[in-house]
């Protein structure tokens, strides 16, 4: 189709059915091109939408004018070598928001009614009552308030658990308790469940490691701390996580996210019965809704009004 508006490129890993489909409903009398045809010419695309896209991405789609990540993180894309000095555009979205939460809160509920413990049971044909605490004595602390952490909250704090928050610098949550980065230890203290939505920085990476397992709560209604983990595999340090998942400094895990993805089948957690194992699927990304976001912000960009979402590479997010 030809077009006077300028064109965009597609690199996601979606199915191609996914994306023809959404594509049906996208980017009306605007060329576009998927990088996985090889043979085209992609000199004319100015924006990109991607998700780990191919190395040689950015030698032939030379003249991009805008990124556009295909999920709310944007390590993979920071990481590329020779990645253009041009705005990169995180995905937010509705459905991306409501999507997290429902899985935070799942995970938070399945351990707070011993999810796991009778899954274990059944399996054994064992009949018999464990305990379970109500939502109002345990404390669920977020790491990470943006806009995945502060809906996570809200949904938490209606399902009855005491929330808390932390982030690297202040943020101001209405009902809700929150630390930054000289607080930290006073967050770890009080936190029965621990929640990880951080993105991946140099900050980040190995964040989760034993030193900050130790320093959770212990004796809490629970009967020892759970970490749950939906941001980024590279934050946490699998070794430490398994080991202390062993000795009972943790009590659980729920991982949606890996430093090896997908997670390798002799990986020990895929034995732990005191953890659940999701495969990166907390968020899973809806591509019409992704289509629909990036036109919004390309609209924006060529009616010379600010793009929403733009990544400050400074702090990586």
């Amino acid at each position: 189709m030809s077009s006077s508006k300028p064109a965009v490129v597609i690199d996601l890993k979606f199915q191609r059915r996914e994306i023809d489909a959404a594509l049906s409903h996208a980017f009306r009398g605007r060329k576009v091109m998927l990088a996985a045809d090889k043979d085209q010419d992609l000199s004319s695309a100015r924006y990109a939408v991607v998700w780990k896209p191919d190395r040689d991405l950015f030698l032939r789609a030379a003249n991009l004018q805008v990124l556009f990540s295909g999920g709310a993180g944007v390590d993979h894309i920071l990481t590329i070598p020779d990645l253009p000095p041009i705005p990169i555009v995180r995905f937010v979205d509705e459905s991306l928001t409501t999507r997290m939460s429902e899985w935070v809160v799942l995970q938070c509920l399945s351990h707070l009614r011993q999810a796991p413990a009778y899954l274990r049971q059944q399996r054994e044909h064992l009949w018999r009552e464990l305990p379970q605490p109500e939502a109002k004595d345990v404390t669920v602390g977020i790491m990470g308030l943006g806009v995945l952490g502060r809906d996570s909250a809200a949904k938490l704090k209606m399902m009855g658990f005491n929330v808390i928050g932390w982030s690297r610098r202040a943020k101001d949550i209405e009902d809700i308790d929150t630390f930054d980065n000289s607080g930290l230890d006073d967050f770890l203290s009080r936190t029965d469940i621990l929640v990880g939505l951080l993105p991946l920085t140099p900050d980040t990476r190995a964040l989760f490691n034993a030193g900050l397992f130790r320093k959770l709560r212990r004796g809490g209604a629970l009967g020892g701390p759970v970490f749950i983990n939906a941001g980024r595999g590279g934050s946490q340090v699998e070794r430490d996580l398994l080991e202390a998942l062993g000795n009972g400094t943790l009590r659980g895990a729920s991982l949606d996210v890996f430093e090896v993805e997908p997670l390798p089948a002799d990986s020990p957690f895929w034995r732990l019965e005191n953890v659940i194992i999701t495969p990166h699927a907390a968020s899973a990304t809806d591509v019409r809704a992704l289509l629909r976001h990036v036109e919004q912000q390309i609209d924006r960009y060529e009616t010379n009004q600010p793009m929403q979402h733009v990544v400050d590479r400074t702090v990586g997010y």
